[in-house]
């Protein structure tokens, strides 16, 4: 068996709001296995680097992006954003323009990072389905 991938689902609305997808696939019998683990934002999951090690790489991108920790990684660290990086960007809650604002200020002659102050109502989620509760006339 070989780990070809890794990814996460977020449905927001859902205690075990992360859906984990392990993506296996067996060269000799030619079969694929899809396993799916539900996770809440404070779970600690299991690594599975002692089984594969290709994890090692998906797992630190999944804990980059989304913040899901993993037990018994050996190198669990951001690699696709910054390390003075606030939240992870692939969380459906987190704001579209981010926690800072980066800019250049000419006064001073530097870069600034100054805290974002928008109002995001556009972020608003509906979970109603439109094919689901729909009246017919």
């Amino acid at each position: 068996m070989v780990l070809t991938d890794l990814w996460v689902v977020d449905y927001l609305e859902n205690n075990q709001r992360f859906q984990v997808n392990y993506l296996l696939y067996s060269p000799y019998s030619t079969i694929r296995l899809h396993v799916l683990i539900y996770a809440s934002a404070n779970s600690k999951i299991p690594s599975i680097n002692a089984l594969f090690k290709s994890s090692l790489w998906l797992e630190r991108e999944v804990w980059d992006l989304y913040g899901l920790f993993f037990v018994d990684h050996p190198d669990l660290r951001r690699i696709l954003s910054d390390y003075g990086f606030e939240g992870h960007p692939m969380r459906k809650d987190f704001p579209l323009s981010g926690y800072l604002e980066v800019r250049y200020n000419d006064e001073i002659k530097k870069i600034v990072f100054e805290p974002l102050k928008l109002s995001q109502e556009f972020r608003y989620f509906n979970f109603l389905s439109p094919w689901e509760n729909k009246q017919i006339n």
